[in-house]
């Protein structure tokens, strides 16, 4: 069995998408592995693929080789390359397509991209059927507890978020890493999209987004927050989520005879981002902060994301609401019918916090859906009651694989 690395700062890490990539590495020509900044994408591929030479499109003096001497460039990578951060020269792209036809061995080629908008173009123009495209998201639970200094509590979790460079200094000061990297977003990639004069509207309006998480999308609640047009705000939130910021968790529709949420929900992939955006920066203040229930909600979301992500499972996740508010926050499809799966910031073992799964589950075994209830709380301990399973929030996916 191997063991796949991730380096960062002398210490080392398992990332669990790794064996995913390499995989697929033996048959695709290219790989291209996309996901936020900071989420550990050049360090993956240079762990994984160490005998392929380095480009970072970062680099100015490679960015301009790029442009001026796409062809040359290319050349120079007789036995394949990492093209680090390929937003930045797109067009390199198009030429990669010939030489990917020319010899066209396995693994050869490996991207990587911090924004989904031009790669997801230029992947489907020029690369489509000769690449493999994988997610790398923050670090899920159970890979941040790998580092020595993974935060212990519940609200030290939320508060860390999980990007690799966070976790593994303990002397980091979060809150002030969550600006630097607000305003390196905002600096580097934000400006390609919206004008130099609307990035202070644009970073009240990601305020405005994290104080909705857990929320049915709503544009003209967002643009009338942060004052701007419903159009400006509905392109600003696909930004966010082609940087890889935010996702829409979509409605679950399958069949049935109610009348359901069309809209999707609104979610962050890493609540460290959110709470810093809201200008939380204590444990002790989240603790009482009134949104600690719906960030919660976001981290267990975003923790089933990114398990499925490193399974190689895209589809398949959504959530469940009715017009009269009959609700249930995640529903997994299965082999056996669907997960339900509420999330509740409460630590103490109830049967209330059923409830909720128990009226979704009637409501869809009239429709003949078999269905399994689970609940993600803020307690320690893992429970079997007869409505289901109540997971404790620190063994989120050993407990939730093992449900069938």
């Amino acid at each position: 069995m191997h063991n796949f690395l991730f380096y960062t700062s002398g210490m080392i890490i398992d990332r669990d998408i790794a064996a995913q990539v390499l995989k697929s590495a033996a048959t695709f020509r290219a790989i291209t592995i996309t996901g936020p900044r900071q989420s550990g994408k050049t360090t993956l591929c240079r762990s994984l693929f160490r005998e392929h030479r380095y480009l970072s499109l970062e680099d100015p003096d490679v960015r301009q080789r790029a442009v001026v001497d796409p062809k040359g460039l290319l050349a120079d990578c007789a036995d394949g390359a990492i093209l680090d951060e390929i937003q930045r020269a797109p067009d390199l792209l198009s030429y990669l397509q010939g030489i990917i036809d020319e010899n066209p061995v396995p693994g050869r080629w490996v991207i990587t991209s911090s924004e989904n908008l031009t790669l997801r173009s230029s992947v489907s123009q020029s690369l489509a059927g000769r690449t493999d495209v994988f997610h790398l998201l923050p670090l899920t639970r159970m890979e941040a507890c790998r580092f020595p200094s993974a935060p212990a509590t519940l609200d030290e979790t939320l508060l860390t978020g999980s990007y690799p460079e966070v976790l593994q200094k303990p002397e980091m000061d979060v809150s002030r890493w969550f600006r630097a990297y607000t305003q390196t977003y905002l600096e580097r990639d934000a400006p390609q999209y919206i004008k130099p004069g609307n990035l202070i509207a644009f970073r009240e309006f990601m305020g405005q987004a994290a104080g909705r998480v857990g929320t049915l999308t709503n544009y003209d609640s967002l643009a009338e927050a942060s004052s701007i047009r419903h159009a400006t705000a509905k392109q600003w939130l696909s930004l966010l989520e082609a940087c890889f910021i935010v996702f829409r968790l979509p409605p679950y529709r399958r069949n049935i005879r109610k009348r359901l949420a069309k809209r999707p929900k609104l979610y962050f992939y890493d609540t460290g981002l959110v709470c810093s955006l809201l200008g939380i920066r204590t444990a002790e203040q989240l603790h009482s902060h009134p949104q600690r229930g719906a960030i919660f909600e976001n981290w267990v979301v975003s923790e089933i994301l990114k398990q499925r992500r490193n399974q190689g499972l895209d589809s398949g996740m959504y959530f469940y609401r009715e017009q009269n508010r009959t609700e249930t926050d995640i529903v997994i499809d299965t082999a056996h019918g669907v997960l339900l799966l509420e999330c509740k910031s409460a630590a103490t073992p109830d049967s209330h916090l059923f409830g909720s799964a128990r009226r979704v589950a009637a409501h869809l075994h009239q429709q003949g859906i078999l269905t399994k209830i689970a609940v993600a709380y803020a307690g320690g301990e893992y429970q079997q009651w007869p409505e289901g399973a109540l997971i404790p929030w620190h063994g989120l996916e050993e407990h939730v694989s093992c449900l069938p």
